[in-house]
């Protein structure tokens, strides 16, 4: 218990220091700037604590349990042999976590609303929610898709760079071909894909799996995942905007 809250201090001091130079930002231009005293003064204070108070429980519950879950499971996976057992979990992995990212729904239903109102879908609530579902889903396969991809280019070894530039240059291609309303928000699902739930359990399952296979480097073949779940978002969806 004494060193769960050492380190849970630890985290609060980190994640105070983390937060300063915010607050001191937004302090000196609301008295500098605007000259004027910030607002409901005693809520900010209150959600200042609040937020250090999550942000160090939050990286405190991370090396706690999901990084140490997230390599125990790739080293289950890469001792029991079965390639099959393990795309099928990183498929499942990327999916599950990628659906519940709160960004994600979050620009899913602003996606609906502003699709609604610019006439591209029906103005019903079930048709925005049905668009809203198919953009999350659609973003979640590609998730699932992509650490397919890096589960084989980690056990292989192949080369981090070539899937990254290749990836690119298809979405510039692709950009040229697809409805204006859709690349934007395809641009988007690369960044709230990768959030909260799901970069710390990829992270740990790539440096894992790199770890427990033999003749590969963790710093060189275990990272890399998060840059290919950012990346296939943006393709799905701007096949998604040419299908839809």
């Amino acid at each position: 218990m004494d060193s769960i809250a050492r380190g849970l201090l630890r985290r609060l001091v980190l994640a105070a220091r983390d937060l300063a130079p915010i607050v001191v930002v937004v302090v000196l231009f609301q008295t500098l700037l605007f000259r004027q005293p910030l607002p409901d003064l005693d809520g900010i204070l209150l959600g200042v604590v609040f937020v250090v108070l999550g942000l160090a429980l939050f990286v405190y519950g991370l090396e706690m349990g999901l990084f140490p879950l997230g390599e125990a499971l790739a080293d289950a996976f890469a001792r029991k042999g079965s390639l099959a057992v393990l795309l099928t979990f990183a498929f499942g992995l990327g999916f599950a976590t990628t659906v519940a990212e709160p960004a994600l729904n979050a620009v899913a239903a602003k996606a609906a609303t502003v699709a609604s109102g610019a006439g591209v879908i029906a103005g019903t609530g079930e048709a925005k929610a049905a668009y809203a579902l198919a953009l999350r889903l659609t973003v979640a396969v590609s998730v699932g898709a992509a650490l397919v991809v890096g589960m084989v280019r980690i056990i292989k070894g192949w080369p981090i760079q070539y899937f990254i530039i290749g990836g690119y240059a298809l979405v510039m291609a692709m950009t040229a071909f697809a409805p204006p309303e859709i690349v934007g928000i395809a641009y988007d699902s690369g960044g709230v894909t990768t959030s909260t739930i799901t970069v710390p359990l990829v992270t740990a399952l790539g440096v894992g799996l790199a770890s427990a296979i033999r003749g590969r480097n963790p710093m060189i073949d275990g990272f890399g995942l998060i840059a290919l779940a950012s990346l296939a978002p943006m393709i799905f969806v701007l096949v998604f905007g040419m299908v839809v």
